[in-house]
């Protein structure tokens, strides 16, 4: 019977790798750091525009999301997730969540968040640091321009959008409204990448200032670099939103 025994558990291990190792693919979608497929769908990014009015005082549209529209919420989505807000158990099973936007009145932000995290975590080298810093600034410089080319194809079709109401015959109250909706929804959410920009700017510096004086290395003079690129891009950037209606659109913290 002990042999028996012996002979078993070599396969009931196998069994139980193999198991473990389809529900990690199943739940990960079969990429690491990426959305498990069934969170998938094309308007998964929808619910920026309605969090951005509604924190406001403004109703979401009910219109469909145009092609270019929700391109622009699908590129506004990495650049508002704050950079290594995912813990790395919880990359690997996908994790995808909604964020509230900066009008909250109870969102603050913190500009040491980021650098606490990416000195806390544990790396194998205070090299590895510096690396993890310099690939989320690049990859927020790389981000930049394709954004912003749809935020100005967006809200040049959206000024054509306002401009032409006066000549749509019957237009409906309903119609107007969700019109309008729309057009605020999508100048809000430019706004809320803009903001997300000079607070990451304002982390990734807080960051970089403390892996100097803690592990002085040849690479901080590129993060400096890469920093400036994209705090000189931050600053003039190609298109902005405008707040609603003139309503004043402050950001806390």
């Amino acid at each position: 019977m002990p042999d028996a025994i012996r002979q078993i558990r070599p396969f009931l291990s196998a069994v139980l790798l193999t198991l473990l190792g389809a529900m990690l693919a199943a739940c990960s979608g079969g990429d690491f750091g990426r959305t498990r497929e069934s969170m998938r769908s094309d308007d998964m990014h929808r619910w920026l525009g309605a969090e951005a009015t509604g924190s406001v005082g403004l109703k979401p549209s009910q219109f469909q999301l145009t092609d270019e529209e929700r391109q622009l919420r699908d590129l506004a989505y990495p650049m508002i997730e704050p950079p290594l807000s995912r813990p790395a158990w919880k990359s690997v099973f996908g994790d995808y969540k909604a964020m509230p936007s900066p009008w909250r009145q109870k969102i603050v932000f913190d500009r040491t968040m980021y650098g606490r995290t990416l000195i806390d975590e544990p790396h194998r080298s205070h090299s590895s640091r510096y690396a993890q810093l310099i690939e989320d600034v690049r990859n927020d410089i790389t981000r930049f321009e394709p954004f912003f080319a749809s935020a100005i194809r967006v809200i040049d079709l959206d000024r054509k959008r306002d401009a032409s109401m006066a000549r749509v015959s019957a237009l409906s109250p309903k119609e107007k409204d969700d019109a309008v909706a729309r057009m605020q929804e999508n100048s809000l959410i430019v706004q809320w990448v803009q903001q997300c920009l000079e607070q990451r700017v304002s982390s990734y510096r807080w960051a970089l200032e403390r892996l100097v004086i803690q592990a002085p290395d040849g690479m901080a003079a590129d993060a400096d670099r890469l920093i400036g690129e994209l705090a000189a891009q931050t600053a003039n950037p190609p298109v902005q939103g405008q707040p609603p209606y003139g309503r004043a659109v402050v950001s806390k913290g």
